[in-house]
């Protein structure tokens, strides 16, 4: 098989902090590889501890795609993802390598996979209108209303997920038809091509936990609270951005604001982490194809090599 023959996509998933970068990172050393990043955070600049974006050492032996594309105040779409993911595909296959795409935004691998709908653009009178609403009776009162009107969709977006449940409400407004209906519609996915599903995880929820604090803890001692203070000082960064909503960002953003005291802050964060992951694992368990990786298998990367040659036979 030649390299423009070769169809391979390696799906490389897992919930936070379960360490498949690293073993993205060490498959690129072992294949002739280049890794493309699932990260809704780590799209955006200035925001490097707490995303645990790769290094610069990291990324000189490792060039990660699709990291510090954007401002923190701008904002970043699944749709923007599709495209931008479609593009680095191709010039990693003209290139004669392999693509891995890793991270934990499972909307996005979604998006990337089944395809997305034909849906309408932004109104921003309608955002308005609904955003005017938000401020009066909460983004938990909005949720509840496409709760009523999608449960399907509502059942993917957490409560407090503004910038989602104001997107489906407009959807709404906009079409008259539920967002559900429109996703199932679909635009064509990755048909065609073999893809190499792998999910890196620890054995059991209570390792995935630790690992969880431990890393919070070490982003802490790396300065997080610092990386969020210059985000703060910014006259134009507040909640109400997608960036700011990322999880540990969010949390220290409300210490600063004096509504919550460092040691709250710190576990909430954890605790937010800890619902992430938890979200993660539901989208990953129904994935039928994947090849699960245990976290602390010392062979996993031999194992993962193993599987992705076999993909290319």
């Amino acid at each position: 098989m030649t390299a423009s023959e070769d169809n391979r996509l390696v799906l490389l998933m897992g919930p936070t902090a379960s360490g498949k970068t690293a073993l993205a990172i060490d498959l690129v050393a072992r294949l002739n590889a280049e890794i493309v990043s699932v990260d809704s955070a780590m799209v955006y600049r200035d925001m490097d501890i707490g995303t645990a974006k790769p290094d610069a050492a990291t990324q000189a032996i490792a060039p990660h795609a699709l990291i510090d594309l954007r401002d923190p105040a701008e904002t970043y779409s699944a749709a923007e993802f599709v495209a931008d993911a479609r593009r680095e595909i191709a010039r990693i296959r003209a290139a004669g390598r392999l693509p891995i795409l890793t991270g934990g935004t499972s909307l996005y691998f979604r998006a990337l996979t089944d395809g997305l709908s034909a849906l309408p653009g932004r109104d921003e009178d309608v955002r308005a209108r609904l955003s005017a609403e938000a401020e009066t009776l909460g983004w938990a009162a909005l949720h509840a209303r496409l709760a009523e009107a999608d449960p399907a969709v509502a059942a993917r977006i957490h409560p407090n997920d503004a910038q989602r449940i104001q997107r489906m409400l407009e959807i709404m407004a906009l079409t008259g038809e539920r967002p559900s209906v429109l996703h199932a519609r679909g635009t064509q996915g990755l048909a065609g091509q073999r893809l190499v599903r792998m999910v890196v995880c620890p054995a059991s929820r209570a390792a995935l936990h630790d690992r969880i604090e431990q890393r919070f803890s070490q982003m802490m001692s790396e300065g997080l609270l610092t990386e969020v203070e210059k985000l703060h000082a910014r006259p134009d960064l507040d909640l109400s951005q997608p960036s700011m909503r990322s999880v540990g960002y969010r949390q220290l953003w409300q210490v600063l604001d004096g509504d919550l005291s460092l040691d709250d802050g710190v576990a909430r964060g954890i605790i937010a982490s800890r619902q992430l992951a938890k979200r993660q694992l539901t989208w990953l368990r129904s994935l039928a194809d994947a090849h699960w990786l245990a976290s602390d298998d010392d062979n996993n990367t031999a194992r993962a090599e193993a599987l992705i040659m076999r993909a290319g036979t």
